[in-house]
């Protein structure tokens, strides 16, 4: 079993920072980060291999959000910059027993219980 943690969510003005993190209790191989905004489905956001270090983004935010892990601590952030108000949703952590899959929400097997980003105009 593995639990989540975030933290790191907010208010924050269009063009600005933050960034998130989420803190795993267990060995994942995979960790991923969805959001989801209210009236839409739960979307994937980023991933990263554990052991072989590769990442993923979704097309939306590949070049403004980076994915990162602190294996010594056992955490994975998500730095995300130059956030626009579409940005706005609940974000969550996710982990798979396995190596990367897909984008999809039955290739996780873990969720945190989601952080809040609010991105005003």
């Amino acid at each position: 079993q593995v639990q989540l943690v975030e933290s790191g969510g907010g208010l924050v003005q269009a063009g600005g920072s933050l960034r998130l993190s989420c803190a795993a209790s267990g060995r994942a191989i995979t960790m991923a980060w969805f959001r989801q905004a209210p009236g839409k489905e739960r979307e994937f956001v980023a991933a990263i291999s554990w052991a072989r270090v590769t990442t993923y983004y979704a097309n939306s935010v590949k070049g403004r959000f980076t994915i990162s892990r602190d294996t010594a601590k056992n955490t994975v952030y998500l730095q995300m910059n130059s956030l626009k108000p579409e940005d706005t949703a609940v974000y969550y952590c996710t982990a798979s027993r396995d190596y990367y899959k897909g984008r999809g929400l039955a290739d996780y097997d873990y969720w945190g219980q989601g952080t809040q980003v609010t991105v005003s105009s």
